[in-house]
């Protein structure tokens, strides 16, 4: 992994964490202001907030290599199961819309094999890419009734 790619997402990180800090850590008159600030100046998603979130979720197991919660793009690295240490797998998980719907996702699994002392690209079955958006789109879908029920 390049630690180039790691560094902006490091630095992203690390201003939302001090921005919480300092508006939390506000006297009483001037917190509400302050925060109100934040809020405006703080960028929104440019993608469906359901689908980011369930998509990190569902491949939770996957080191991440790449994330863009602007652009809708999240690169795995590559992931070897210890049950199969010959093969491993990456994904690309791209969001499309701002809109909770089937046709905002697309995702790209790859696949590898070990041959001899390297890795050498295989095919994946079709279905794999379709299945992971399933199970993306089936939990977006709980996040959004989970977020609806409790208002």
């Amino acid at each position: 992994m390049s630690n180039m790619i790691k560094k902006p997402a490091k630095i992203a990180f690390i201003a939302i964490v001090s921005a919480a800090m300092l508006a939390g850590g506000c006297s009483t008159g001037k917190k509400k202001a302050a925060t109100t600030k934040a809020t405006r100046a703080a960028p929104t998603m440019g993608v469906n907030s359901y689908l980011w979130r369930a998509s990190l979720e569902t491949l939770n197991f996957m080191p991440l290599d790449q994330v863009d919660p602007f652009g809708g793009v999240i690169v795995t690295d590559w992931y070897a199961s210890p049950e199969a240490p010959n093969e491993r797998f990456k994904a690309n998980v791209y969001i499309l819309d701002t809109n909770l719907r089937a046709d905002a996702l697309k995702t790209a699994i790859f696949k590898q094999v070990r041959s001899g002392s390297s890795w050498v690209d295989a095919t994946t079955d079709a279905d794999t890419g379709r299945q992971i958006e399933n199970a993306i789109l089936t939990r977006a879908r709980e996040l959004y009734i989970a977020t609806v029920d409790a208002q």
